[in-house]
Order: C-alpha cells, then structure tokens, then sequence
C-alpha cells in the first residue's frame, strides 16, 4: 500500500482523512503551522491519522493537497522536488471568504497548480464534492458515489483511480488535465458539487 500524506487541514483535507481512516488507510496530516496544533483534529478524526510536516506528506508516494487557494504558495513553497511522486490537486480556485475566483488569466487551475509541484505526477481529484460527501458513506441509493479525477500520467491516475474504488466510491477518469481539470474547477466548471450515483 503506498504511503499517503496531506497537507491541508481544512475541510476537504479532513474530509479525505477521515475517508481513508474509515478504510484503515494510514495518513499524515501536515498543516501550516506545526504538527502539534493538530493534536485535536487528529484526535477527532480517529486512529489511523496521524500529524506531521509538509515536509513530511511531500515524501510520501501520494501527497494530497488541501488549502485555500491564496495560501498555496506559501503551503507549497521551499518543499523538494517531488521526484516523480503522485500529487492529489484537491483545490478550488476561489478565494475564500467571498467564494470569489481568482484571476488565473484563462489557464486552468491544475496548470497552475503543476507549476508550484515540480517533479510531481499531478492528478486533479476530490475537489468537486462537498466535504461531507468525501467524509460520509460512498454507498448512496443502492450505487456508489462518483469521484472524478483526471491527469497527464496514466500510471498515477490508476493508482488513484484504485484508491477512490478502495474507498468505496467509483471513480470516473475524465481523462488529461487540459481536460479533465477544466470539468471539474471550481468555480466555472460543469462537475463541481454534483452528487453523481452509479448504479449496478
């Protein structure tokens, strides 16, 4: 099983925590500051989640990441190259409080994100549900709940595809990042917040 870390401790990195804790999936959670601020979140979160560093989730085989979209630079920045590793986009581009967009000058905002990763295998995933949706039951209505992900590197995304079928949910690659991240950024995408079931 790879080694997987996040950095983010907002609502979506908690959210993906808890949805690879409640598959004893092992995860370090790194946020901003150091891991002992994290003492309660990973408490409340449950066994399996343990805090770390940035530095720490940057060495793992699959380093989500999670954080408000003005702070991904300073989040990201002075951490190695990523050497080839797998790089989990879980980002909108909005700048919160206000739920505004940012100006990314007509790219897509994984094109972006790449910029700030180097050496990484980015796949864009997790970032079109609401957090309760990650953290809840995938099994809905008698289906599984659809995950979408999409990426340049076909090894990464079937290493992701495989862990989103292990978490239960059934994954939908939507194929490159030119693509792929465009139907799912936030805001101006058509997949964003859409509760997708499959059936059978």
């Amino acid at each position: 099983m790879p080694s997987i870390g996040i950095i983010g401790a907002g609502q979506i990195g908690r959210a993906i925590a808890t949805a690879l804790t409640r598959t004893s999936t092992p995860v370090t959670l790194a946020n901003s500051r150091n891991p002992e601020d994290l003492a309660e979140t990973v408490a409340a979160i449950g066994p399996g989640v343990a805090a770390g560093t940035r530095e720490e989730v940057a060495s793992k085989d699959i380093a989500f990441v999670a954080v408000n979209w003005s702070m991904l630079p300073a989040a990201l920045s002075g951490l190695p190259d990523f050497g080839g590793r797998i790089v989990v986009d879980a980002n909108n581009s909005v700048e919160a409080p206000l739920f505004k967009a940012a100006d990314l000058g007509g790219r897509a905002s994984s094109d972006v994100f790449a910029g700030l990763v180097p050496g990484a295998r980015v796949v864009k995933a997790f970032n079109h549900l609401r957090p309760d949706l990650v953290s809840g039951d995938p099994a809905s209505e008698c289906g599984r709940r659809v995950l979408f992900y999409s990426g340049d590197d076909v090894n990464a995304k079937d290493e992701i595809g495989a862990l989103i079928n292990r978490l239960g949910f059934f994954g939908i690659d939507l194929g490159p990042l030119a693509l792929g991240a465009r139907l799912v950024q936030f805001p101006g995408g058509p997949l964003p917040a859409l509760n997708l079931v499959k059936f059978g």
